[in-house]
């Protein structure tokens, strides 16, 4: 079971000390649980690998924007990564540090960069030279200079989804590395842009540390080339991107062994490291709770049909994503091979096919486990389903951090006329 804060105990799957029969009693399905014992435990593991070394972890907001983790998150000293205004909205919402946000995205508007100039954000990740235009533009009109990084894109393959790859030079991702020295040095004329350092980030899911460190080997030749031409380079921010087990038979590197590889490249170096890790603290601390509704026989198939459908959690059908399925009353029963299947109205709306897994009836719930990544970020209103609640578990207590949403909230805002 790659989900972490998540035990069977007396034949009942927990997470941390709640049952969540329990959950399912109070709140229903289908449901978000998160362990937040096991989110605290990952950020720190970042904080404690990197030593003496100076370091801010940047919790990428995109793999889970709730308030209620980022709140988590912000009490035990995290820094954010946001792509948008209205992430660095619900960050402020959840009491997190302005000036411990970066700002990448290839698709900042003048609305956008104004909002973080005036809330005091601590760096732009600029993506273009268009875009380094702009925040220059609107740094001017408040009189005051922005901190910018340049995110470079160093040309670097990793083994990933292609949809989940950033790193190669055929993405919308970054500044070519062979282009971004002649930027720099335009960027260094631009009174009203303080550089920082060099951002680079080539993708998610990414489970070869290999591939990390030439990315960053990359990016100290860079480094090099622009304090020789007098351009200060203070801080490094490498992304984010390390992968996490879906499966239970996974291999996948430690967070520790991670940052190893690093900074031993970065030994004598001088720089502050960036780091903007997202799915790696939260995907296994979360799990998706469904009940069974039906068990449907065709003439070569078996369905297990639940209440959970792919508007709460799309990746098996977006992505081809594996997620372990188990059922929360572990009993000795007869396995089966069937499809687990949603209510929507698509032939893509799956979370398993052909998966060998116990027998369950309706009624029984089940856990979609590694869920705590890109899975309520990503959901959605199809077929008018009111979006699942989220709960947030923490030793022998939950609380609800989302409300379940009721059918009032699925028209707010619509008229007809």
């Amino acid at each position: 079971m790659p989900t972490r804060g998540f035990e069977y105990r007396s034949g009942l799957l927990c997470c941390e000390d709640v049952s969540l029969e329990e959950i399912s009693s109070r709140v229903g399905t289908p449901a978000y649980v998160y362990a937040a014992r096991s989110i605290v435990e990952n950020y720190r593991a970042y904080t404690r690998a990197c030593g003496a070394v100076p370091h801010t972890i940047h919790y990428a907001v995109k793999a889970n924007g709730s308030l209620g983790v980022l709140a988590l998150l912000a009490r035990h000293g995290a820094g954010f990564d946001i792509v948008s205004g209205g992430e660095l909205f619900r960050v402020l919402q959840a009491g997190g540090d302005p000036a411990r946000v970066v700002f990448p995205g290839v698709g900042k508007t003048a609305d956008e960069i104004d909002y973080a100039l005036g809330a005091g954000i601590a760096i732009f990740n600029c993506e273009s030279e268009a875009e380094l235009e702009l925040i220059h533009e609107r740094a001017k009109r408040r009189q005051m200079r922005a901190p910018i990084t340049l995110r470079v894109n160093p040309d670097v393959s990793a083994e990933t989804h292609p949809y989940i790859a950033t790193g190669l030079r055929e993405h919308k991702f970054g500044i070519p590395i062979g282009e971004a020295e002649d930027l720099y040095v335009r960027a260094a004329r631009m009174e009203n842009l303080e550089i920082r350092g060099v951002s680079c980030h080539i993708g998610s899911q990414i489970l070869d540390i290999n591939a990390f460190v030439e990315a960053l080997s990359k990016i100290l030749d860079l480094i090099d080339a622009l304090r020789r031409r007098g351009i200060p380079i203070r801080h490094l921010d490498l992304g984010g991107g390390l992968g996490v087990g879906y499966r239970p038979e996974d291999e996948t590197p430690e967070i520790g062994d991670y940052l190893q590889a690093l900074l031993e490249k970065l030994e004598g170096r001088d720089l502050e490291l960036h780091l903007e890790p997202g799915r790696s603290i939260v995907a296994q601390a979360g799990i998706l709770l469904t009940t069974v509704l039906y068990r449907k026989q065709s003439a070569s198939k078996e369905f297990i049909i639940v209440d959970a459908a792919m508007n709460d959690l799309i990746r098996p059908a977006l992505y081809k994503s594996y997620h372990d399925i188990i059922p929360v009353r572990a009993a000795g029963r007869e396995p089966v091979t069937a499809d687990i299947v949603g209510p929507i109205c698509e032939t893509g709306d799956f979370f398993a096919r052909d998966r060998r897994m116990p027998l369950v009836e309706a009624g029984e719930l089940l856990a979609v486990c590694t869920a705590g990544a890109y899975g309520f970020a990503l959901s959605s209103n199809y077929n008018a389903r009111p979006r699942a609640p989220e709960v947030l578990v923490e030793g022998g207590s939950f609380t609800v951090i989302r409300d379940r949403e009721t059918y009032a909230d699925l028209i707010r805002g619509e008229r007809t006329g």
